[in-house]
């Protein structure tokens, strides 16, 4: 299916816990005309404590370079988790390495689109912080493989433990609310119809004052991105795996 733009963000690729398999087929089943891989694409955290790379890692980084190689225009924005990549801001064939990026759709909204840890006062302010809760998450995520192991036997659907978790703390739920204030209010400042982001792992679009808030989610828990039609209209697409 080809569409005019396509936003993914937090693949996460260098850590067991991403949905590698649900990338590659995404990746083939879906063409556009710009691609968007807002950050967070590369875990250089997770590498630094565990060097987890197989082979199916590779192929979806040589499956993004192809689509650039076929006309694809391709647009990098570094999250936090891969930050390295920032050494490389500047344009490489039809591969451009940006802080953020202005998108217009085809209905002329100006999208202001950028990872947001930016926004993110710990992954900021205490990076040791966000480094310990970076562990704690990814534990929740090991946590989810033998859980569904045991429900998929009893016939149940899959069901995340770190996303209940997440849904049901206090402090996350303030986090994410906080954010998408935070988010929202430079998207005012830049004059910006709307905002595109990753970085929380919660994929949404909705309307926050006068600006659109759009979160393409993750490839770890949602398995979500973002997807402009060629009208313009915005949809948030799941990857569903095949029967």
């Amino acid at each position: 299916m080809h569409f005019k733009t396509i936003w993914i963000s937090d693949l996460h690729l260098g850590t067991r816990g991403s949905n590698v398999d649900g990338v590659l087929d995404f990746i083939k089943e879906h063409d556009s005309d710009t691609l968007y891989l807002v950050g967070d694409i590369v875990d250089l955290w997770a590498l630094r404590r565990e060097h987890y790379w197989p082979q199916s890692h590779n192929d979806v980084i040589q499956k993004l370079l192809r689509k650039a190689r076929k006309g694809t225009t391709v647009i990098y924005i570094p999250g936090n988790h891969d930050g390295f990549t920032s050494n490389f801001i500047g344009t490489f064939g039809n591969v451009r390495v940006k802080p953020h990026d202005v998108h217009t759709t085809a209905t002329g909204q100006r999208l202001l689109v950028m990872h947001g840890h930016e926004f993110d006062s710990v992954t900021k302010h205490a990076r040791w912080l966000a480094v310990l809760g970076d562990v704690g998450y990814t534990l929740l995520l090991q946590l989810n493989r033998p859980l569904n192991y045991f429900r998929n036997r009893f016939g149940l659907g899959y069901w995340s433990l770190s996303a209940y978790v997440k849904a049901k703390v206090k402090g996350a739920v303030s986090f994410i609310s906080n954010f998408e204030d935070a988010v929202v209010h430079y998207a005012e400042l830049y004059k910006a119809d709307g905002i595109v982001c990753g970085h929380i792992h919660t994929p949404v679009i909705k309307q926050v004052r006068n600006v659109q808030y759009l979160n393409c989610g993750d490839w770890v828990e949602s398995s979500t991105a973002l997807v402009e039609h060629t009208d313009g209209r915005l949809e948030l697409l799941r990857w569903q795996a095949p029967e």
